[in-house]
C-alpha cells in the first residue's frame, strides 16, 4: 500500500465518530482498506471493531479489523460476504455498542492501575462481556476492596482526556509505563498518552493507543468477579459491568 495512501484513522481524534463516508483503496478477502475509517484495528488487547460497510447497492458485514502492514485499519470480510471495488464509496459503521463496551471496559482496566498504584500489567484482554488484567503483585487486595475502590473512581466521573509526548521524553519518565507485556508503538516520534483526571493532578497517565470514554461516570458501576493466581506473584482479575450480573 502506497504510503501516501495511508488511512486516516478518525478513531484516533474521536473515539464517539460511529461512522464515515469512505473511499475503497484496495479490496480483496483478506480485508478492505478504506482513505478513512472509524474502525480501531485490534491491538493492545483491545479487540477489533466489526460493523458493516455499505455502498449503493451491496453492503458488507466486517467480521473484524486488523492491521495492515503500515498499521492502517484493514476490515476483514464477513466469510462469503460481497466486496466493494477499489474506488466505491461506502458508508462505514461500526457496531457502537459493541465498541462503547470495549470504551468502558479499557477505561476501567486504567483505572485499575490508578486504584492499585504498585501494579505493573503483564497482560490484558477486553471484552465486551468481561475483561481482564494480568499484574504483578504478591499481595493483591481482596476483590471486595477492588470493586469499591473502582467504583469509587467511576463515581468521581473524573474527565478524560490525552497529549502527546516525544518518544525522548517517555525515555525520560519509564515511570509511565504501566505495562510489562505490550510495549507504548514507537517508530513515529511520538506516544500518545490517556490522562484520567485534570492535567495538574491527574488520577492516572499512561501511554495508549486505544479507545476510551469521556469521562469516568459514563462507565457505570463494575464488578470483579474473581481474582485468581497465575504464577507467583503474577494474578489476573476478571471484571464485568454490573449490569451484566444477575
Amino acid at each position: 500500500m502506497d504510503e501516501m495512501m495511508q488511512t486516516q484513522a478518525l478513531y484516533r481524534d474521536d473515539a464517539y465518530a460511529a461512522a464515515t463516508p469512505a473511499t475503497v483503496i484496495e479490496s480483496s478477502e483478506a480485508g478492505v482498506l478504506l482513505d478513512r475509517s472509524v474502525f480501531y484495528p485490534r491491538a493492545g488487547g483491545q479487540p477489533g471493531d466489526t460493523g458493516t460497510l455499505v455502498w449503493e447497492g451491496g453492503a458488507m458485514p466486517v467480521a473484524d479489523t486488523v492491521k495492515a502492514s503500515d498499521g492502517s485499519p484493514l476490515h476483514v470480510p464477513a466469510p462469503g460476504a460481497p466486496l466493494p471495488p477499489p474506488g466505491t464509496t461506502v458508508e462505514a459503521r461500526i457496531d457502537w455498542t459493541r465498541r462503547h463496551r470495549h470504551m468502558r471496559m479499557h477505561t476501567t482496566l486504567h483505572l485499575l492501575c490508578a486504584a492499585m498504584p504498585g501494579i505493573y500489567a503483564t497482560g490484558n484482554q477486553i471484552g465486551a462481556e468481561k475483561s481482564r488484567l494480568d499484574f504483578d503483585l504478591p499481595e493483591p487486595p481482596t476483590k471486595e476492596w477492588v470493586t469499591e475502590k473502582l467504583n469509587e473512581l467511576i463515581a468521581g466521573d473524573h474527565p478524560i482526556g490525552e497529549r502527546w509526548i516525544t518518544e525522548a521524553e517517555l525515555d525520560a519518565n519509564p515511570g509511565l509505563v504501566r505495562t510489562l507485556s505490550v510495549q507504548p508503538p514507537r517508530g513515529a516520534g511520538q506516544v500518545r498518552l490517556v490522562r484520567i483526571g485534570p492535567e495538574d493532578a491527574p488520577v492516572d497517565l499512561q501511554p495508549c493507543g486505544g479507545t476510551h470514554v469521556r469521562r469516568t461516570g459514563e462507565i457505570g458501576r463494575v464488578e470483579v468477579l474473581k481474582m485468581e493466581s497465575k504464577g507467583k506473584q503474577n494474578r489476573r482479575i476478571h471484571i464485568v459491568l454490573a449490569e451484566d450480573t444477575p
